[in-house]
């Protein structure tokens, strides 16, 4: 076998390896993010946020 050929298929390998690993930490993230204590603080910091935006647009309308 050429040294060429040998070298691509190592590549692909190790490439097929990162983008599994890659995706795994993707999932992970995707979980963690769905999670009770994290869902809550995400939907907690949109009321927060959409409250702000609602308080600067009436300060706006009020001006």
């Amino acid at each position: 076998m050429p040294q060429g050929s040998f070298d691509i298929a190592a590549d692909e390998r190790r490439l097929e390896r990162s983008v599994a690993a890659a995706l795994r930490i993707i999932d992970a993230a995707q979980i963690e993010r769905q999670a009770p204590p994290v869902r809550h603080a995400r939907d907690r910091l949109t009321k927060v946020y959409r409250l702000m935006q609602l308080a600067r647009a009436k300060e706006r309308l009020a001006v």
